[in-house]
């Protein structure tokens, strides 16, 4: 890496890589960071014939594993862009670590809006009618998703599908007691619950994990053109995205607390209802979702045990940020604990 480079890119070594394995593209490349800090690093790469693509490498410092995998994030967009699920072209992977220092890929840019706070879907859909439409496209998209045959796409191969939610349940029990800043014991409490109350996995297939309106592209007309962020895809119980989809779609006269970091799109009104949401996923499918108050209580949980390690990092100053809430982050444990416990109790009351 030379004076002036992008952080994370060597920028030399990655144009070079580039040039020789992307098709069509031409040196020399300018590199914008777009979005960075524990997430994968997503650069805009503009190259000297002013066509543009989109770079992914692991968050700096990241030790590996499944959850920054860029390479198999690759995998999962080559894999589905000849199925419905709408995803950009996969245009080049480098798993070599010796050209940046971390594998990276690239893929297609594409022209749309990434709406992932009330203002941008305000700005970009003033019309009411559009932001109603890209509703139905996230439901409609997420139900393709969850209806490919791993298989014929060869992407059975990735992952356990079997027993997903008794291994979720026991992943997240262990990132809570690594996390934990205080003892809680209603998270102890709420995953004997979980497990106790757990429903049958019938429904198999791919699991997106943060499927939400901030991690896809809509155009102008409110048609859903891509699918982006797949660092946490697995195999598995699809009925978890259902719930954790509907856990993000606050809405104007929502009276339950928000517990997102960051205020979610839907809040600036005119997308469907919950209820809309899963009658249309139902009626699309054919899938029974009759326990999907069960799968938002163990979404709401998991994203407690996490919100912990992030209370955990802020509070041993891991993030740099001075200016922090440190009662918000407190509470707002508390509050996902809450609102675990309300679904899941009226999920067993319905299951007497």
């Amino acid at each position: 890496m030379t004076d002036g480079d992008p952080i994370g890119l060597a920028v030399m070594a990655v144009g070079d890589w580039l040039a020789a394995n992307v098709a069509g593209s031409v040196a020399p490349f300018r590199f914008d960071l777009i979005t960075g800090g524990h997430s994968n690093l997503t650069y805009l790469v503009t190259d000297a014939d002013g066509a543009r693509f989109v770079l992914r490498r692991p968050p700096l410092g990241e030790a590996g594993g499944r959850a920054h995998d860029v390479g198999r994030e690759y995998d999962v967009i080559a894999a589905l862009r000849p199925t419905a699920v709408p995803v950009p072209d996969a245009l080049g992977v480098c798993r070599d670590e010796a050209v940046n220092g971390s594998a990276f890929y690239v893929m297609a840019h594409i022209d749309a809006h990434v709406i992932d706070n009330p203002e941008e879907a305000e700005r970009c859909f003033p019309d009411a009618a559009v932001r109603r439409h890209a509703g139905d496209q996230i439901v409609d998209v997420m139900a393709d998703m969850h209806r490919v045959d791993v298989d014929a796409v060869d992407l059975g191969r990735f992952a356990r599908r079997e027993q997903f939610l008794e291994r979720q349940i026991s992943r997240y029990v262990k990132v809570w007691n690594a996390n934990k800043t205080r003892e809680l014991p209603v998270m102890d409490d709420l995953a004997r619950r979980l497990t106790d109350a757990m429903p049958p996995q019938r429904y198999t297939g791919i699991v997106h994990s943060d499927y939400r309106l901030g991690n896809v592209m809509i155009d102008d007309a409110g048609d859903l053109v891509a699918v982006l962020d797949w660092e946490l895809w697995t195999l598995g119980d699809v009925l978890a995205d259902v719930g954790f989809l509907l856990n993000n779609w606050n809405l104007p006269d929502d009276s339950i607390p928000l517990v997102w970091m960051e205020v979610p799109p839907t809040v600036a009104g005119g997308f469907p209802t919950r209820a809309d949401l899963l009658e249309r996923y139902a009626r699309t499918t054919g899938f029974d979702v009759g326990a999907v108050e069960y799968y938002q209580a163990f979404q709401y949980w998991k994203v407690a045990a996490l919100a912990e390690g992030v209370k955990r990092r802020y509070e041993s100053q891991q993030m740099g940020q001075a200016d922090v809430d440190f009662a918000h982050l407190d509470q707002r444990v508390i509050d996902l604990t809450t609102l675990a416990g309300d679904h899941l109790s009226r999920y067993e009351r319905s299951s007497i």
